[in-house]
Formats: C-alpha cells, structure tokens, sequence
C-alpha cells in the first residue's frame, strides 16, 4: 500500500468543487511558469551580463580614469588600488561572457556578486537609486548562483559529460 498516495487522496477535495477548480487552475499555471524558467533564467542571465560587460569596458577605454576612480573614490578594502582595478576590470569583463553562455553558470554568478557588493562597500556615498540598482542586481545574481543558469545553457549540456567522466 502507497501511504503517499493514500494521503493524497485523502486531502484532495471533492472533484467539481470551487476550492478543487482553483487547485486545477494553480496546477495549470504552475506549469505554465514551469515552462517559461528557461526563458527568464536566460534573460536574467542576458540583463545582468550587459550592465556589468558595459561597466569593464568603460573602464577599459579610458585606463587612467579607472585607476584615478580606484584610487580616489572606490575604497576597496585590503587592495592596493591598482589591483583592485585590474582584479575589478578583469571580473566586469571576463565574468559576464561566461554568464552568457551560461558556463561556469554558478561560478559566474558568485564573481559578479562579489565585484556587486564590493563595488557597493568600497564607494563612501552611494546614492538611493543606485543602491537600488545594486540590490536589484545583486538578487539576480543570488538567484543564478542558487537555481543555476538554467537548462539554456552550456552547463546543462557539459554536466552529463563531466558526471560520466567522473563518477561518484
């Protein structure tokens, strides 16, 4: 005997009810948001990318700037800051390719966290709306990092290959 089953049908209303249409009618729309995950993971991915991409290449264009910005204005706690305009450069750059392509998903997502929160720490006034901005990106990045890049991504597909290389 199935106690799952049992217990299941014990709870489930009678059918033709109004409270067993509203649970037909959250089933259908958890599945259709079920269906629509990938989507928003890549989307998410895509959105997030592009702000922290455009931020590298600002920095990139005009070095001396970044290095003035760094040394003036960004506090970034136990780095010198040339360093830490390399390290921050780097990570704006590098990372959201990777996020992109959904490689390295969760990996990518803990990177630009990282270079999210110190950006905001090391400034020593940030205004409302930016922070904001931060927490809004900071939360996509949490989400990407705990639930991955979802199944749109490089990852779903070199994750079997890795697991049949490597065995538990």
């Amino acid at each position: 005997m199935n106690d799952t089953h049992d217990l299941t049908t014990a709870v489930a209303p009678p059918a033709g009810t109004p409270i067993a249409r509203a649970l037909g009618l959250w089933a259908m729309l958890t599945r259709a948001l079920d269906h629509l995950q990938p989507a928003a993971a890549l989307l998410a991915r895509l959105y997030v990318a592009q702000v922290f991409f455009m931020s590298g290449l600002t920095k990139l264009r005009d070095w001396g700037t970044t290095v003035a910005l760094f040394t003036d204005e960004y506090h970034v706690p136990l780095l010198s800051p040339s360093v830490a305009a390399v390290l921050g450069t780097a990570g704006e750059i590098v990372l959201p390719v990777l996020l992109v392509l959904g490689l390295g998903g969760r990996f990518s997502a803990l990177g630009l966290f990282v270079v999210n929160a110190v950006a905001v720490i090391s400034l020593s006034e940030i205004a409302p709306a930016a922070l904001q901005q931060h927490v809004f990106w900071g939360s996509l990045l949490a989400g990407l990092a705990i639930y991955g890049a979802g199944p749109w991504s490089l990852d779903r597909w070199a994750t079997p290959a890795v697991a049949r290389r490597f065995p538990h």
